[in-house]
């Protein structure tokens, strides 16, 4: 089986509180896009002498450890239950690391599909969604391909009606990682002034002075280039551009499709949607 995991991006992302359990509350939106890494699930023929045959090519993962590969974990927490058959699973990645896109948490949640449908396992998507609630905070979300509000962890999902379509997105991601514990460290949790699924109700090109991510303000100080980034976006028209989650990629949503500007962002990698929606 070929599966295609997404990313995603954040429009609008406040950080609430802090909970008893050291993890943070969060009010955001989680958009989908098509960009996509490439995850090849099979079952392993008679005789594989182990459970899992795991292989990546693309981008470097950080950890060439099993045990800590998302995809890994996703299988040894179906198997826990389901006592899986041997499997093997390759996975291309496209999807930047450290970019606040959520490509590996979205590997680990298409694992899951792939797995419930390879192995006619017909796991609900209520139990679907905790198993993946497991594996990362926003791992539930890649399970469907629909924008939603995300509360709580990130895990507590409202589907949300919000179509970017007629509009063109254009992602940028400096060579520059950003720790996501780091950047949580460093924002005082705060209530949300404003309901982030109404603001989300007015045209786009307002909410550059509505919507924000908290996490902008302490990541652009520790890295200026991100900041720049965003700066340069809007001199090139977008009509709302912002970080993703706590970075460090940035995206521009503009009316028009935006001009070739590679030369402007060196040593950065470059998406550009056909179109907002996937």
């Amino acid at each position: 089986m070929i599966i295609y995991p997404h990313a995603k991006i954040n429009i609008g992302l406040s950080v609430t509180e802090k909970r008893p359990d050291g993890f943070h509350n969060i009010e955001t939106v989680f958009f989908p896009i098509s960009l996509c890494d490439t995850l090849f699930v099979e079952i392993s023929g008679k005789g594989a002498s182990e459970k899992i045959n795991f292989t990546y090519n693309g981008i470097e993962l950080p950890d060439n450890n099993l045990s800590e590969n998302l995809c890994c974990k996703a299988y040894q927490i179906l198997n826990a239950d389901f006592d899986l058959p041997p499997v093997n699973i390759r996975l291309h990645k496209v999807i930047p690391i450290g970019a606040g896109l959520g490509g590996g948490s979205s590997d680990a949640a298409h694992t899951l599909l792939a797995l419930n449908d390879l192995c006619q396992l017909r796991i609900p998507d209520e139990e679907l969604h905790r198993y993946a609630s497991r594996l990362g905070s926003d791992c539930a979300f890649f399970l469907r391909r629909d924008p939603a509000f995300g509360t709580g962890k990130g895990d507590m999902l409202e589907p949300l009606s919000l179509s970017l379509a007629g509009y063109h997105i254009l992602l940028i991601k400096p060579p520059v990682f950003v720790c996501t514990a780091d950047a949580y460290s460093s924002v005082t949790p705060q209530k949300t002034p404003y309901h982030l699924p109404e603001a989300l109700q007015t045209p786009v090109n307002e909410w550059r002075h509505t919507v924000f991510n908290d996490f902008e303000i302490s990541v652009f100080k520790k890295f200026p280039e991100i900041g720049r980034i965003k700066e340069k976006l809007y001199r090139e028209g977008a009509v709302y551009a912002a970080m993703s989650g706590s970075g460090s990629s940035v995206y521009g949503i503009f009316e028009e499709k935006p001009a070739d500007i590679a030369k402007e962002f060196p040593g950065c990698f470059i998406w550009k949607s056909e179109s907002g929606n996937m």
